[in-house]
């Protein structure tokens, strides 16, 4: 490189521009967080955090926790005003898979899933990730849309909705209501067990 390209290269580094940093801490109340600067590992002050979706009263919020990875930028060009306009998946904090078939989510289809394990903090990789399989997911794809919590599924697709509970699984569709490994029961009776009085006598359970 000529001198005047070293020169060029050390103002831009020192202009204001987009940066990484690793949420330090959280303030969940005031939706700010504070950043640890990459790669210089200097802590900002409380700043905002990511913004989620607003759009007249609705409003979708997911605050960021310590050890996320996060996109930085400054306001007006200002290195000591900065926001944290989106959060970024790494080799550490890797994307989510599809509890349908184990796979990342692809291009056209929309994934929500909880309970895929805290960031370890300061970027720590000894850190063991702990998941939950009892946490809720969403996702909406070509195929319908399948909500999830634990052994728990409930699949909307074009021609019917599946709800399965473990080994037990009900399909609504334009034939109707089909239960297969379960039991249907009101309050008072159970529909593979019930029987009826004829008098004194009584017939035995359902047939058929």
């Amino acid at each position: 490189m000529t001198q005047g390209q070293i020169t060029t290269a050390a103002l831009v580094n020192r202009s204001a521009h987009a940066v990484f940093g690793v949420v330090s801490a959280v303030d969940p109340v005031n939706h700010a967080i504070k950043v640890r600067v990459q790669p210089d590992n200097i802590e900002t002050g409380w700043i905002a955090d990511i913004g989620g979706v607003q759009a007249g009263d609705l409003r979708i919020a997911c605050p960021s926790e310590p050890g996320t990875h996060v996109v930085l930028l400054p306001i007006e060009g200002d290195a000591e005003h900065l926001v944290a306009v989106g959060a970024v998946f790494d080799t550490v904090v890797t994307a989510p898979v599809s509890p349908l078939d184990g796979s990342v989510i692809q291009p056209g289809e929309f994934l929500i899933r909880a309970g895929c394990g805290e960031p370890p903090v300061e970027n720590t990789l000894s850190v063991s990730v702990q998941k939950s399989a009892e946490a809720g997911w969403c996702q909406i794809d070509r195929q319908g849309v399948t909500l999830g919590a634990g052994n728990s599924r409930f699949i909307i697709s074009q021609d019917q909705i599946v709800l399965t509970v473990g080994n037990v699984r009900a399909v609504l569709s334009a034939s109707g209501l089909k239960v297969f490994s379960g039991d249907i029961q009101t309050e008072a009776h159970s529909l593979d067990n019930h029987i009826h009085l004829v008098g004194t006598q009584s017939t035995g359970g359902p047939i058929g």
